[in-house]
């Protein structure tokens, strides 16, 4: 009998232990922040000095995720939502409203990614894609 109460309470413990930890976010592999490798016209310096990326780190809330963009000068907002079967809905797209010098980047990114529809995660690269064939490459930040 002892064995049998000391058998259930350590499995118990486990599985305590286990469900314990923070907050688990269901797609780990997509929530994370992004820097941009490869859109458009544009070179890797140029995405690089804009510090050009998505953050996908945000609330999430009826498996719709709360992001937040760069591209070098306004601040950009969206709601995404990644569908398992490689789909993705962007949505809520909207910016702050400054003026910079150089806004070539922003508005091409806000042009296109609205239309993104698809997606793919291969190992630490994911890519966005329209149903026109545009792209846009990103890195996970955290690796390296």
């Amino acid at each position: 009998m002892k064995k049998i109460i000391l058998f259930v309470s350590a499995v118990f413990c486990l599985f305590f232990v286990m469900n314990c930890s923070s907050l688990q976010k269901s797609k780990p592999h997509i929530q994370r922040e992004w820097m941009m490798v490869s859109f458009d016209r544009f070179t890797k310096q140029e995405l690089i000095k804009n510090k050009a990326g998505i953050n996908l780190t945000g609330e999430k809330e009826d498996g719709k995720i709360k992001g937040t963009s760069s591209m070098g000068c306004n601040q950009i907002f969206f709601i995404s939502e990644f569908k398992n079967n490689g789909r993705v809905n962007i949505s809520g797209l909207g910016s702050t409203e400054m003026a910079c010098e150089e806004m070539d980047l922003e508005n091409a990114f806000m042009e296109k990614f609205k239309n993104m529809k698809n997606y793919t995660i291969e190992g630490h690269h994911l890519t966005l894609s329209d149903e026109k064939g545009n792209e846009m490459k990103f890195i996970a930040a955290d690796w390296d």
